[in-house]
């Protein structure tokens, strides 16, 4: 079994074939969702409120990271394993180095910042260290009370142009993936066909080259509410790894997400 690498997916991406991803946390889940065909694997920092029960990301520690890192890279044998950085353990280039060694060491392929123009030495500082990089844009959990709550972004047009100009400036720094999260459809596209790097959508439609989605609400089994981006594929199957497979082909067949998991404005 070939091992997933970014080069695979931006073989994927030229050749048109959608791609899946889940957060994971653990060795067995991640054994589960690998064995089935998910693509990418993110030991995401949604632990703080999936497993930690915090209300946003912000408490989770680059030790946190770190430790689910090294479970979850016990449990994988072909996906791509991409390790969240944390809240503040980036502002600076110099901080992101060290941070990033450590997540980078627990076994991660890859390290995900947020942000934008701001993060361009670190990216570009990074990559030229051996380290790859995921960016993300659009709604960045870390910044939940510098947008006021978890609200869609670039619905206007100066702050859709923005994001696209972040996406082309963080593809030329030296990120090799992005991961664009609460946007409209339309300006998702235009990132997917502006850039040659791969893009990965969550709420932002399916016209991304893959989508990523957090594995609790998959399985159903989120405190609160499911996302409306989301969908509870244990509940359509009624067995876990039934649920992965589901996932796994109504992505490669373009039906997930469907309208109803889609901002349009």
């Amino acid at each position: 079994m070939s091992k997933i690498t970014s080069s695979t997916l931006l073989k994927y991406k030229q050749e048109g074939r959608k791609f899946t991803a889940l957060t994971a946390y653990d060795a067995s889940f991640a054994s589960a969702f690998d064995s089935e065909g998910v693509d990418v694997l993110l030991v995401g920092d949604s632990l703080g409120m999936v497993l930690q029960g915090h209300d946003d990301t912000l408490p989770v520690t680059t030790a946190d990271i770190a430790y689910h890192t090294r479970c979850v890279r016990r449990g994988i044998e072909r996906a791509l394993l991409i390790a969240d950085m944390p809240f503040m353990s980036y502002a600076t280039p110099e901080q992101a180095m060290v941070n990033a060694t450590e997540l980078m060491q627990a076994g991660a392929n890859m390290v995900k910042v947020e942000g934008g123009h701001w993060l361009l030495e670190t990216v570009t500082k990074l990559t030229e260290r051996g380290i790859p990089v995921c960016a993300h844009l659009g709604l960045t959990p870390q910044s939940v009370h510098v947008f006021g709550g978890f609200k869609v972004q670039g619905r206007d047009a100066e702050n859709a142009q923005r994001i696209l100009d972040e996406a082309k400036a963080l593809e030329a720094a030296g990120a090799q993936l992005l991961v664009v999260e609460c946007i409209p459809a339309p300006l998702a596209a235009a990132i997917t066909q502006a850039l040659t790097i791969p893009v990965i959508g969550i709420g932002a439609g399916a016209s991304t080259d893959g989508q990523i989605l957090v594995m609790h609400d998959v399985l159903g089994i989120s405190s609160g509410y499911i996302p409306r981006f989301s969908k509870n594929y244990l509940k359509q199957t009624g067995e876990i790894r039934s649920a992965v497979r589901a996932y796994i082909d109504e992505v490669a067949q373009g039906t997930f997400p469907g309208e109803e998991h889609t901002f349009n404005k």
